[in-house]
């Protein structure tokens, strides 16, 4: 085989229909891109650099470029109808839950109104008093002997009066 039949089984199908003038073209402009973008970001590196200096020297920082950019963008986002329709809706909702709970509280406070009204509160409050009388009536006649647990001292437990 020659070097000619060799060159056409070694190229790609993307090759294929292209003569090798036709090839050695578009490799060319190939290279000339590829030169053209590496001055392109050496330029695009040169004018960055350029831009920082002159911002150091007029004394902006990156944080205040960023810092602007944050106030901008949430004034916008209140500004936004769907912001001004979202707070609306969560001051309703705020509206309404504090008058449910108003609502739950003076509920609960008539619920417990009315029990301490009942006779069983009643009798409950009356037992305490008479228990608390004893106690505090022992201790301002000169006795602070309360009757232990186990029943030692010097009264037996059975000499109080129960509940």
């Amino acid at each position: 085989m020659d070097s000619a039949g060799q060159g056409v089984a070694a190229r790609t199908p993307a090759v294929e229909g292209l003569t090798e003038a036709e090839e050695e073209e578009l490799r060319a402009e190939l290279t000339k891109v590829e030169e053209e973008i590496i001055t392109l970001r050496q330029v695009l590196a040169a004018k960055e650099r350029h831009c920082g200096e002159l911002k150091r020297r007029l004394g902006l920082s990156t944080l205040g470029g960023l810092k602007q950019n944050l106030s901008r963008s949430w004034h916008d986002v209140q500004v936004s109808n769907a912001y001004k329709k979202t707070q609306e809706t969560l001051s309703q909702a705020g509206q309404r839950t504090s008058a449910a709970l108003s609502t739950m509280g003076s509920a609960i406070s008539r619920k417990l109104g009315d029990m301490r009204n009942s006779a069983t509160f009643k009798s409950f409050e009356d037992r305490v008093g008479t228990i608390k009388s004893k106690v505090v009536g022992d201790r301002e006649n000169g006795s602070d002997n309360l009757p232990s647990p186990t029943g030692s001292g010097d009264k037996p437990l059975s000499d109080h009066a129960p509940f």
